[in-house]
């Protein structure tokens, strides 16, 4: 398979489907062969962009001989429908975040992929950035010590329009949840990753500012991680004007802190040589505004990793390093939140 060019489908054309395609047409060994969306006119604008075809229906994209992968950019709660189309049409997946709204809703998808021995990955790109990989490899080596306090951080804004923009947004069924199932998902996903499972979480939920939607405008939440650490989490979509996303690893012998992908702290009580590169390489600017108050506003590089990541997992018949499995968690993390808010108890996850 090494010099096959591998043919790519979306599934939807909306905002985030333009992130897919401009990670797609940067991979060498990728291809953009079409798109489908149940309103033709948005798919054939996303076309025309791309310079790939508009498929009339889904069945059409799904059984398109070329594709060998499809990205499903629907909105959150409609993953299901199309990834079962696309499995047992034989097509491996890479669904964006997150998975499904409901843990039923993703265990349909593991299981039918599995069934079909299809492939599939979940869209969290912030694991593919080399400052959360280094993160992660320091801690491997025992370097933070024992785990003190892993927080995250994602205070961002959102308009009125943003919520408007889509009837889907903002809602239970479809969106499954509001800031923190749709924006801070990504850094619930980074934070179980670096700091290990979540035994218990506890949590208080609001809509301060946005009184049209079913859902949070804002969250936060206590953690307790398996290995003793605490935490703790804060999402809104209800800051002006918004800030970079920040996670803070803090541990007995050594502090990581990090906003958007850039290094703000990278201290240790047993000093390395290559700590001084670490925070040389990794403390520049960032790059794109990282969604802070508009969601197109990301770097397609996270994406760009993931798909290619999904690419070679097909190659030598590997798992995605994101596959199902992984996706779900931070599903069955943020629906725990959901409860602890709605009623007051501290809810322990089965980890």
């Amino acid at each position: 398979m090494e010099n096959k060019i591998f043919g790519f489908g979306i599934i939807g054309a909306g905002t985030i489907s333009d992130t897919h395609a401009k990670a797609i047409m940067a991979i060498g060994k990728a291809r953009l062969i079409g798109v489908y969306n149940i309103h033709k006119s948005k798919a054939d604008v996303l076309a025309k962009k791309y310079n790939c075809l508009s498929y009339e229906s889904l069945e059409d994209l799904v059984t398109e001989k070329k594709i060998d992968i499809i990205c499903i950019c629907t909105p959150s709660g409609i993953h299901l429908e199309p990834a079962l189309k696309c499995i047992e049409a034989g097509k491996h997946c890479v669904i964006e975040k997150p998975l499904e709204v409901t843990i039923e809703r993703c265990d349909q998808i593991i299981s039918a992929a599995k069934k079909a021995a299809v492939k599939i990955g979940v869209i969290f790109p912030s694991r593919f950035y080399e400052v959360n990989k280094q993160i992660k490899r320091s801690l491997d080596e025992k370097r933070f010590g024992d785990l003190v306090l892993g927080d995250a951080y994602v205070k961002w804004h959102r308009t009125a329009e943003y919520y408007e923009s889509g009837q889907w947004r903002g809602t239970w069924k479809y969106d499954g949840g509001g800031a923190l199932m749709n924006q801070g998902i990504h850094s619930v996903d980074l934070l179980q990753w670096i700091m290990g499972p979540i035994k218990t979480v506890q949590a208080i939920a609001a809509n301060i500012r946005h009184k049209n939607i079913e859902v949070e405008d804002t969250v936060v939440a206590i953690l307790k991680f398996a290995n003793g650490a605490l935490g703790t989490l804060e999402c809104s979509t209800a800051a002006y004007p918004g800030s970079f996303k920040r996670i803070e690893i803090i541990g007995t012998l050594g502090t990581a802190i990090v906003e958007e992908n850039s290094l703000i702290k990278w201290r240790f009580e047993k000093e390395l040589d290559a700590d001084g590169e670490i925070r040389e390489i990794f403390s520049q600017e960032n790059t794109s505004a990282g969604g802070v108050s508009d969601p197109a506003a990301i770097s397609f590089l996270g994406h760009q990793k993931q798909i290619e990541d999904m690419i070679e997992a097909v190659e030598n018949n590997s798992d995605p390093a994101i596959d199902g499995a992984e996706g779900k968690k931070s599903v069955e993390i943020v629906l725990a939140i959901y409860e602890s808010a709605r009623t007051g108890r501290t809810v322990e996850l089965s980890i």
